[in-house]
């Protein structure tokens, strides 16, 4: 069982990356359960990834770093995913990584559970869970857990922020031990060419009784 976490945080440390690596000790665990070894986690550090995500928009092809990190996430039964919040939504660089993951491979996402978090210096951007974070995935095709953790700096020791905590961990874990967890059985159907069934225009018009074109002469 591998559980991937993904943080945008930018400094050192980082308050984002401090509440990724709560969640994951929450949800590591418990995604095994009873089992006594964990599931197997591992960081994804977008700050080292800045340059190579900026260059595969214009390269149109992922860094060796970059697509060691793709293929990470792929493979991942379960996410955990944390933003900064800059300007009232996620970071740039967040979403920049997922563009161009989707642009890699659009089905990197589909079915995978993912529990959405975020930082920020008030309380009042909370709902950027919701409006913006929630949306984001579900257009990817993720399955997201259904409680959101945000972090502002007054909760960091206060009431309430573990509680949250727990209980998200332990959503994204039951997610990962069921069927929409497991990365071997998520397969992605096969596309379907809009083209492949084309009515003949000629067929179209014979059932609406209007004559057809007459034959060439």
């Amino acid at each position: 069982m591998k559980l991937v976490v993904v943080s945008a945080g930018l400094s050192v440390p980082s308050s984002t990356r401090l509440l990724a690596d709560r969640l994951a000790a929450v949800a590591a665990p418990a995604a095994t359960a009873p089992e006594p070894a964990p599931a197997d986690v591992r960081v994804v550090e977008l700050r080292d990834l800045a340059v190579e995500i900026a260059h595969t928009f214009t390269n149109g092809f992922p860094a060796p770093a970059l697509a060691d990190a793709f293929a990470e996430v792929a493979a991942a039964d379960g996410l955990i995913v944390v933003t900064p919040v800059f300007s009232a939504s996620y970071s740039g660089l967040f979403k920049s990584f997922f563009d161009a993951l989707s642009v890699t491979d659009e089905d990197a996402l589909t079915g995978k559970p993912v529990l959405i978090a975020a930082t920020g210096g008030t309380a009042r951007h909370s709902l950027v869970l919701e409006y913006a974070l929630r949306p984001l995935f579900a257009y990817l095709k993720a399955v997201v857990v259904p409680t959101g953790v945000y972090a502002a700096s007054e909760d960091w020791g206060a009431e309430g922020l573990d509680a949250r905590i727990e209980r998200a961990g332990a959503e994204l874990a039951a997610l990962m031990a069921g069927p929409a967890g497991s990365a071997s059985t998520r397969r992605p159907q096969p596309k379907r060419d809009s083209f492949d069934e084309v009515t003949p225009f000629a067929q179209r018009l014979a059932s609406l009784g209007v004559p057809g074109p007459s034959p060439a002469p």
